[in-house]
């Protein structure tokens, strides 16, 4: 595991590294997104991280527009202290950047983290698998190493994304579902699966559950709370 000085000495590399900014990405992209000089997009959360007081019971949501469109459901109406901290468009490696921000200064309990859609649409260039898996692996090893809990979930299904059509992905995703489950269960952390809620046999999104076969609707969101929740619970109750 790498030591929490390296990799807050790496985050502090990656965010004064002065990446160019990118067009937003057609993925439900936060209002704001796109400005120069903040590809990761810290502005997002800034004023409203500033203004939180401690809280030690604390559950941040990690993520990209799944992750933020939850915002409004249920779940985090009846849980005051989980924080949602999804951003549309985002990929791994944007989550990466602005965790210490968005994660470890808030001091939470424990973070549920899902990432990867963006980055299996291409929404920041093509990116190898052990490159999606690098970043995922690297929130993982800050988190622990600042005593946060983790719940890592499955990428959601998709058959297709309508912002880039023609990418096939349901294999990939699979792939990449089996990696992150797998790595899990050798990090010694939670793992929460939506696609037994969410999916087809054929790794589509299930009818009625989903805006456009990509992001849950109401009824989405609402077949994955349960999951959620118990993994959260389970995740807590370890040692």
């Amino acid at each position: 595991m790498i030591t929490r000085s390296i990799a807050l000495a790496l985050l502090v590399l990656f965010s004064a590294a002065g990446f160019a900014q990118p067009a937003a990405p057609p993925c439900a992209p936060a209002p704001g997104q796109g400005k120069a000089g903040d590809w990761a997009f810290f502005a997002r959360y800034r004023k409203e991280n500033a203004s939180l007081k401690p809280d030690s019971s604390r559950i941040v949501f990690m993520g990209d527009s799944i992750t933020e469109g939850w915002a409004k459901e249920p779940l985090f109406s009846a849980h005051p202290h989980y924080l949602n901290r999804g951003i549309g468009g985002q990929t791994a490696l944007q989550m990466l950047v602005r965790f210490q921000a968005d994660v470890i200064a808030l001091k939470p309990r424990l973070v549920h983290i899902m990432a990867g859609t963006n980055d299996v649409a291409e929404n920041e260039g093509p990116e190898s698998d052990e490159e999606i898996e690098g970043a995922i692996r690297s929130m993982v090893e800050l988190a622990l190493a600042n005593h946060i809990k983790v719940v890592l979930a499955s990428i959601p299904p998709a058959a297709d994304f309508p912002w880039r059509p023609g990418l096939k992905p349901v294999r990939r995703l699979r792939r990449l579902n089996a990696w992150i489950e797998s790595y899990a269960r050798h990090a010694g952390v939670g793992y929460v699966d939506y696609w037994p809620a969410l999916a087809t046999k054929a790794g589509a999104m299930k009818p009625g559950l989903s805006i456009d076969g990509v992001h849950p609707n109401a009824e989405g969101y609402a077949a994955m709370e349960p999951l959620a929740q118990a993994a959260i619970e389970s995740a807590l109750a370890r040692q």
